[in-house]
Order: structure tokens, then C-alpha cells, then sequence
């Protein structure tokens, strides 16, 4: 389920099926006109990654928004904030929280999140239109998909 009115009036009636939010992590920024169109780049890769996930698992998951960070933010500050966002989202029965991202930076405070993180080297470039590239994301959405149903 999307983090749209219909899919959340559907979850309200749902939510004894619904066990797992899913938290896309996304760097921001401006400061580098070399890295932004990279930047950008992965950040459509991972909201097409994270919604072809929340498809395929659809009645059992809900995508929240991508949380959005300042690349060069203190990940203890980021850390304590998305705790927080997972510390409201337990007065819902969720019992699995996934935060997917290609921020590797994150490994170092995965122990410290609320949740299970799954980092992904990122697709660097490409044609998101492509043959090629749908077939990459569709491989990664079934590992991810599965790996994610071994938690449940």
C-alpha cells in the first residue's frame, strides 16, 4: 500500500494483514553540480525500486515516503529522527520495518535503526525507459521481495 488516501482507507480496514512498512532513504542535495544528476538518478531508481516492491507485495506492506536527508547530515542526528518516525509507526501492529537505500553510509549505523536495514549498490546511469534497465529492476525487486518474506 502507497502512502496515498485510497490505498491508507484500504490499510485502516486491512491493518490485522498489514505487518511491514517499508522506508525508502534518499541523500539530497545541491552543493555538488557534478554529483546531482547521479544523485537524481538514484533517487528515481529507488522510487521505482521501492513502489515495484510495494506491488509485489501488495496486502502486506506499506511504502511510507521517502525520507529525504541532507547527503552530508549527521547520520546519529539522521539516526534519532527516523527512529522516531518508526517509534510512531509501532502504535500500528507493524512488526517489520525495512529501510531500503543506496547510501552505504548507513551500514555504519545499522545497528543503531529501528528496523532492518538493506543497502543495494546503487544503478549508476542509465536509460530508466531501457529494456535492460527494467530487467535489472525487476531481478532486484524478487530478491528483495524475497528476502524480505524470509522475515515473516
Amino acid at each position: 500500500m502507497q502512502w496515498v488516501k485510497k490505498d491508507l482507507l484500504q490499510y485502516i480496514q486491512a491493518k490485522e494483514y498489514v505487518d511491514t512498512i517499508i522506508v525508502p532513504l534518499s541523500p539530497f542535495h545541491l552543493s555538488d553540480d557534478t554529483d546531482i544528476p547521479k544523485s537524481a538518478f538514484k533517487g528515481e531508481v529507488l522510487s521505482i525500486l521501492t513502489n515495484e516492491i510495494e506491488k509485489e507485495l501488495t496486502g502486506r506492506i506499506v511504502l511510507t515516503p521517502s525520507y529525504n536527508y541532507l547527503k552530508n547530515a549527521d547520520k546519529e542526528q539522521e539516526v534519532a529522527r527516523l527512529n522516531e518516525w518508526i517509534e510512531d509507526s509501532t502504535k500500528q501492529p507493524f512488526s517489520n520495518t525495512f529501510f531500503i537505500t543506496f547510501d552505504s553510509s548507513w551500514k555504519k549505523h545499522e545497528q543503531s535503526l529501528k528496523g532492518t536495514l538493506l543497502w543495494f549498490p546503487g544503478i549508476q546511469s542509465g536509460d530508466l525507459s531501457s529494456r535492460e534497465m527494467h530487467g535489472v529492476i525487476h531481478d532486484q525487486v524478487g530478491q528483495i521481495s524475497e528476502l524480505i518474506k524470509s522475515y515473516w
